[in-house]
């Protein structure tokens, strides 16, 4: 630590804030800032309710000032941290937020800078405790150690880091909208393609280009007992990309129930998978036996293979999910649903075997420059993270 700096606790260098209860004054209107009022990506106050005080809701207690800096404290790590901007003033906060205010020697914006460094959250990781809402005390919050230097140096540094996260901040939304640009492209193409009907092409409904089509394993229905060790069943978080993913999240049922089930829910290979519950639309071919299951939540279709390649099938329903067929299909309800007669239905525009596989070689070559493109995106996008930690490392132990 550079000469001149000293540590304190975060709670030594805070000034008291105040309470308040809104109910007191029923008709009186004011500006709440729920947990979901601020971006964890651009780390701003978003959105707030206007609420009279009779409709407050009981969290809605802390009052907050301009420079406020405020800190949630359910999912910590989720890194909702803001400045309270100046039309937001003497307005009130969720008790779910720590709100900082920094005594006249602490610059709000080192203080704010502070929060995000791998350190603070690292503490904060280890100290959050409930298994549904993680969350970390005010006052284990407000114990952390906090280092800082004299106020001028404090604003020198804050200037630095302003101008770095924006440059930053400017070249990672670039980069993400890069990598957005290249999915839309494929998605763009696999409409294109799958609207075009050339000579010789029938229409056909899905339901007479399989052998078989039906949902996985309803589990609650059939009251299965899930194990430690035993059969997996794969649910919708096990599809990504195009890939059975046997190796996250899984849940297992007990050889009993696998012998009773696998008849009917064991997949074969050239099945392919379609997510029906909640993410809709999810796809993959099956490339090789292994002993699982799939749950109620994925569609298992059975190509018949003198008609429709697995690979066809599979493209064509990614283009009715993008071109909103399963949408335009559902009847309402709090959860996306796709039924067998919603999928059985959809007409399929069909070519020759010989078309099906052209078709597939272009969708797959894009498919694989589209992939490639985005995994570069991304490491770009981890690298300003990394340079953006790097900064705040140096920033903090007084290098920069």
């Amino acid at each position: 630590m550079k000469k001149g700096w000293v540590t304190k606790t975060l709670g030594e260098i805070l000034e008291k804030t105040e309470t308040t209860n809104p109910t007191n004054k029923p008709d009186s209107e004011f500006d709440y800032i729920d947990v979901s009022s601020v971006s964890n990506i651009t780390f701003s106050v978003e959105t707030t309710q206007t609420l009279k005080g009779k409709d407050a809701p009981s969290r809605a207690r802390k009052l907050v000032r301009e420079n406020d800096v405020i800190f949630a404290t359910i999912r910590p790590t989720l890194k909702r941290i803001a400045i309270v901007p100046k039309e937001l003033d003497q307005q009130i906060c969720s008790t779910g937020y720590c709100v900082l205010r920094a005594k006249p020697e602490i610059d709000h914006r080192f203080l704010f800078y502070s929060l995000f460094t791998a350190s603070f959250m690292g503490q904060m990781e280890s100290l959050q405790k409930g298994a549904s809402y993680p969350a970390v005390t005010e006052g284990e919050v407000k114990a952390q150690s906090f280092s800082f230097p004299p106020l001028p140096e404090q604003q020198r540094i804050v200037a630095i880091l302003d101008e770095a996260f924006e440059a930053i901040a400017t070249a990672r939304a670039n980069t993400e909208q890069n990598r957005q640009n290249a999915r839309t492209l494929f998605e763009s193409y696999l409409q294109s393609v799958f609207s075009q009907r050339g000579e010789g092409w029938v229409d056909k409904p899905i339901g007479e280009l399989c052998q078989r089509l039906h949902q996985g394993l309803n589990t609650a229905g059939e009251k299965i007992k899930f194990v430690e060790t035993g059969y997996p069943i794969i649910q919708t978080r096990n599809i990504d990309e195009g890939v059975v993913d046997l190796n996250h999240q899984m849940k297992f049922m007990s050889e009993d129930d696998w012998h009773l089930y696998r008849d009917k829910y064991r997949p074969e290979t050239g099945d392919v998978f379609f997510t029906n519950i909640g993410t809709i639309g999810k796809t993959a071919i099956v490339k090789e036996e292994r002993d699982y299951l799939i749950h109620w939540n994925i569609f298992k279709l059975r190509p018949r293979f003198d008609l429709i390649s697995p690979a066809y099938l599979r493209y064509s329903l990614e283009q009715l999910t993008l071109s909103g067929y399963f949408k335009r299909m559902q009847k309402g309800g709090t959860v996306d649903f796709v039924t067998k007669k919603m999928i059985s239905e959809a007409t399929l525009s069909l070519p020759s075997m010989t078309i099906q596989a052209d078709i597939v070689c272009q969708m797959d070559s894009l498919r694989e420059e589209t992939q490639r493109l985005e995994s570069l995106y991304q490491r770009k996008i981890a690298a300003l993270d990394e340079l953006k930690q790097s900064l705040l490392q140096q920033a903090f132990s007084g290098q920069l």
